[in-house]
C-alpha cells in the first residue's frame, strides 16, 4: 500500500483525509499522464453521498486543465465505470465511492483501460505529484483545453449487458433488493422489471447522508426482516457502490459470499465450465466452505484478503470464479471486478435452472461460527507485531488446533486490526477473540 492509495484506492473521511485538492491533483496527472501522445478520454461515475459531487467537479478541473476529455456516467456503480472503460476504450475510469463506508467517508478508485484496479507503480506516481515531489505539469492552453462530456448513454448500455446476460425470465420470481441508498438504486431494479421479476426495493431512496446506513449488505438484518414480511423467493443487498452482493434465501437466512462461491462455482463444475475446477477465496473464508469444496471435487485457492489479490491469481492461472465472503465476487467471463448485480442475477441462473431454493442450493455447506471484531489501533503494523500480542495469537491457534483458526490482519482501508476466530460454538469464538484483544488494550494500542 502506498501513502494514499489503499487495497481499494485514496479512501478517507471528506475534506479530512480526502480533501478536494488531492481530488483535483489526481485528475491533474491522470490528465497529463494519458495525454502524452494523444488526446486523453477519462470516464467517472459516483455514488450517492454528499461529498460526491464535489470530488467529481474537482476531478473533472484537473483532467480538463491538464487538456483530458472528461465523461460523466453520474451516480452509477463501480463496476459500470470498469465496463465501460474496457468496452468503450477510454484511457482510464474513475469510480467516486468510498463502497460499505459511513456517508461522510469517500473516496478515488482509478481504472486502468482494460477495466482492471489502477497499477500500483502509476498510483506511487500520483502520490508523489501529490506531494510535489516531482516537477509541476502544464496546464492545457486554448483547444487543447478539454471538454467534460455527459454520458448517460453508458451507464444504460451497462444495463442492457447485464439484461442480455439472463439465461431465464424471472417471471413469478418474487425478488427483493436492498440497494443501500447507494450506486444500485439507479440501475438494480431496471434490470429486474426488464426481466419480468416481482421487484421489491427498500432502502433506494438516497439523500446523500443515508447510503449505507443501516441498509445493505453490511446491515444484511432488515433484508432479513423484509423477507420474511414479505414472503419472498430470495433477496439481494448491495454495498454503497453495489461491487458487493450478499444473498437472503426463502427462509431469511443468510447467503454469504463463501456460500455464493459454492453455490456456483458447483453448477459451473457441473456445466463445464468452472476452468481447473477451482474457485479462488481469500484467508477470510469459511472453513466450512473448503469441508463442502473437498466433498464436491471442488478445488481451490486462497489469497490475500481484497478481490484485487483474487482476480490477480484468477488471471495468472486462467481461473473463472473467485471471491470474498464480503459478497465481492468476480465472474470473469463477464467482468474484471467484483459486481453486485451480476452476483444476483448468476445465483439466479442457479436457482432457475437447477429448479431449486436458496435455502436448497446452500445447506450443503456446513458454516463454522465465526466471530471478527475490529480494533481502532494508532499503528496498525505496531500493534499487529508487538510481541504480547503475537504470543496471545499464538496461544489461541494452539488452543483450537484442527478445530478452528485464528487471523489477525491490518485493515487496507482504515487505520484498524481486524481480529477473526472460527471455531466450534460462538461461545469459543468470543473467548479468543476478546482475549486477543483485552492484551492489545493492556499494550496501549487501542484508540477507541
Amino acid at each position: 500500500m502506498g501513502k494514499y492509495f489503499g487495497t481499494d484506492g485514496f479512501r478517507g473521511e471528506a475534506n479530512e483525509v480526502l480533501t478536494v485538492e488531492h481530488a483535483f491533483k489526481v485528475g491533474r496527472f491522470l490528465g497529463w499522464y494519458y495525454g502524452q501522445d494523444h488526446k486523453a478520454k477519462v470516464v467517472i461515475g459516483k455514488d450517492t453521498r454528499r461529498s460526491s459531487y464535489m470530488f467529481e467537479y474537482a476531478l473533472v478541473a484537473g483532467l480538463t486543465a491538464s487538456g483530458a476529455d472528461a465523461y460523466l456516467l453520474h451516480v452509477t456503480t463501480t463496476p459500470s465505470v470498469s465496463y465501460v472503460t474496457r468496452t468503450d476504450n477510454f484511457d482510464c475510469g474513475i469510480m467516486i465511492s468510498a463502497s460499505h463506508n459511513p456517508f461522510y467517508d469517500n473516496g478515488i478508485k482509478v481504472i486502468n483501460g482494460k477495466g482492471h484496479k489502477l497499477e500500483a507503480e502509476v498510483e506511487e506516481k500520483i502520490e508523489r505529484y501529490i506531494d510535489g515531489e516531482t516537477g509541476e505539469i502544464p496546464l492545457a492552453k486554448q483547444e487543447k483545453i478539454g471538454r467534460t462530456v455527459d454520458y448517460a448513454a453508458g451507464r444504460n448500455r451497462y444495463i442492457g449487458y447485464l439484461i442480455s446476460l439472463a439465461t431465464r425470465s424471472f417471471e413469478d420470481m418474487r425478488v427483493g433488493l436492498d440497494c443501500s441508498n447507494g450506486s444500485a438504486f439507479a440501475i438494480a431494479k431496471s434490470v429486474y422489471d426488464a426481466l419480468g421479476a416481482k421487484t421489491y426495493v427498500i432502502n433506494n431512496e438516497p439523500d446523500g447522508t443515508n447510503i449505507n446506513t443501516n441498509c445493505g449488505s453490511t446491515h444484511i438484518e432488515v433484508l432479513q426482516e423484509y423477507v420474511k414480511e414479505k414472503k419472498l423467493d430470495v433477496a439481494f443487498a448491495y454495498d454503497g457502490d453495489a461491487d458487493r452482493c450478499i444473498a437472503v434465501d426463502e427462509t431469511g437466512s443468510v447467503v454469504d459470499g463463501d456460500l455464493i462461491l459454492y453455490i456456483c462455482g458447483k453448477y459451473l463444475k457441473e456445466n463445464g465450465r468452472l476452468n481447473g475446477d477451482t474457485i479462488v477465496t481469500t484467508i477470510m473464508s469459511n472453513l466450512g466452505l473448503y469441508k463442502a469444496c473437498d466433498k464436491a471435487g471442488l478445488k481451490y485457492e486462497k489469497t490475500a484478503v481484497g478481490d484485487k489479490y483474487v482476480y490477480e491469481n484468477m488471471v495468472q492461472n486462467n481461473f473463472c470464479l473467485g471471491g470474498e465472503q464480503s459478497g465481492h465476487i468476480i465472474f470473469s467471463k463477464h467482468a474484471t471486478t467484483g459486481d453486485g448485480i451480476l452476483t444476483s442475477l448468476m445465483i439466479m441462473e442457479v436457482m432457475l435452472e437447477k429448479k431449486m431454493s436458496l435455502s436448497k442450493l446452500a445447506e450443503e455447506v456446513k458454516i463454522y461460527p465465526q466471530l471478527l471484531k475490529n480494533v481502532r489501533v494508532s499503528d496498525k503494523k505496531t500493534a499487529r507485531e508487538n510481541p504480547e500480542v503475537v504470543k496471545a495469537v499464538e496461544a489461541v491457534a494452539e488452543a483450537l488446533g484442527d478445530d478452528g483458526r485464528i487471523l489477525v490482519r491490518e485493515s487496507g482501508t482504515e487505520p484498524v486490526i481486524r481480529v477473526m476466530v472460527e471455531a466450534s460454538t460462538d461461545e469459543l469464538c468470543e473467548k479468543h477473540v476478546n482475549a486477543v484483544i483485552e492484551v492489545m488494550e493492556q499494550q496501549g494500542l487501542v484508540t477507541g
